[in-house]
């Protein structure tokens, strides 16, 4: 009883007459050479990314509730609408506005993007003397900040 040839693809391995090419076949390969007695120096990387400018001094507002948050400081407006954050650097800010809403404690404040988008953010107050207070601040520190700059 004679064993069937194996099907194509297996059996012994093929013997190969050169050594396998490390390099190109058209490129002669290098000869070693010892490495450079230099110390490693890293070279600056090209890019440096921009380093966050120190906030200066100016006047801050934060109004929040238990889903969104508003802050207003001297870096620009940050919008927080459940879990999701916005910051519009001051260059970003075309014009902010701010009001109640019709009903209940809720403090409306809407940014406008130079391109025109308008975003919005609501922030519902426990008291109307808390909203009452928010309205207060909020308006003065807008006008800190945007105050002093010409029309869009």
């Amino acid at each position: 009883m004679s064993m069937p040839p194996p099907p194509p693809g297996f059996g012994p391995p093929i013997p190969v007459t050169q050594p396998y090419p490390h390099a190109h076949p058209y490129q002669q390969p290098q000869p070693y050479q010892q490495p450079q007695s230099q110390p490693y120096q890293p070279q600056p990387h090209p890019y440096q990314p921009p380093q966050p400018a120190a906030p200066a001094d100016g006047p801050e507002f934060v109004a929040h509730d238990r889903h969104n948050s508003v802050v207003v400081d001297a870096s620009g407006i940050g919008l927080e609408v459940n879990g999701h954050t916005m910051d519009f650097p001051w260059a970003g800010v075309a014009t902010a506005h701010f009001a109640p809403a019709p009903h209940g404690h809720v403090l409306m404040v809407a940014v406008r993007h130079p391109g025109g988008m308008l975003y919005e953010c609501r922030v519902a107050a426990r008291r109307r003397a808390q909203l009452d207070q928010w309205l207060a601040e909020l308006g003065p520190v807008l006008h800190h900040y945007l105050g002093n700059r010409p029309p869009v």
